[in-house]
């Protein structure tokens, strides 16, 4: 049994003084965000317990993959269901993730399987370009993580992503894959674009898409959609409306 370990609990130079001021503000937002989930903490998984159609997606990605394989799990959170059960099927998984208190949580957590679960935290904006080294002390998933990864998950974490982000950060995740790496993504259907929504006690910014438009928008990005399924979602907490959840296997083409 091992124990995952954060390796970059704070980052270095976070506002690193040269970013232009779009920038400054979506980086603003985004830590709103991420304070957010750290008072959320384990309460994310008490509202949402069922994860029939992530475990699903899990299960393929483990078919297709050899063990020591390496994946990256963005927005990993807890670890949970994730991290655990990729690193039980013998993969080696990276979680990336920006709240300080999820990431704590992972790291208390004990993981099954042969190699310990790696944690950073990183604004998923930073994957694969410099600043993942440079502000995040995380080089393997910067320019030098590029073609690195069997397989990425990406588990409603782009939803709190404006959609003209979204395609920027499905490309940055396609360069961390090698050819023919696997892409599994999981989303709500609906058609939003950083909407602000109360959200366990607090309000966040969601965006959502239609499934044939974000189909579109995974090709456009060079990923083929090998499947997609959709599941009607009653979380438990009454304070939250039931949901209608995507969950697509792609492959990066090219």
């Amino acid at each position: 049994m091992t124990t995952g370990q954060i390796s970059d609990p704070f980052p270095v130079g976070e506002d690193a003084g040269d970013d232009e001021p779009e920038v400054r503000r979506r980086r603003a937002a985004r830590a709103l965000q991420a304070v957010a989930f750290d008072t959320i903490g384990a309460g994310y998984g008490e509202a949402f317990p069922a994860k029939d159609g992530q475990l699903t997606c899990g299960r393929r990605l483990l078919a297709g993959l050899e063990p020591g394989d390496r994946v990256l799990d963005v927005g990993c959170g807890t670890g949970e269901p994730t991290v655990r059960q990729l690193a039980a099927g013998g993969l080696r998984v990276t979680g990336a993730d920006l709240s300080d208190g999820m990431l704590a949580l992972a790291r208390r957590t004990v993981f099954p399987g042969d190699f310990p679960p790696v944690f950073h935290r990183i604004d998923l904006y930073d994957l694969a370009t410099d600043r993942a080294d440079r502000v995040w002390n995380a080089p393997a998933l910067g320019p030098d993580g590029r073609g690195r990864f069997a397989a990425v998950t990406a588990f409603f974490s782009l939803i709190l992503l404006p959609q003209d982000e979204i395609p920027t950060v499905l490309g940055q995740l396609r360069e961390l894959l090698r050819p023919g790496g696997l892409l599994a993504l999981g989303m709500v259907e609906a058609d939003l674009d950083h909407v602000p929504l109360p959200f366990l006690g607090r309000e966040l910014r969601i965006s959502g898409y239609l499934r044939e438009d974000l189909e579109q928008v995974l090709v456009s990005a060079g990923f083929a959609v090998e499947e997609c399924s959709g599941h009607p979602y009653a979380p438990a907490s009454t304070s939250l409306p039931p949901e209608e959840q995507l969950f697509l296997c792609c492959r990066r083409v090219g």
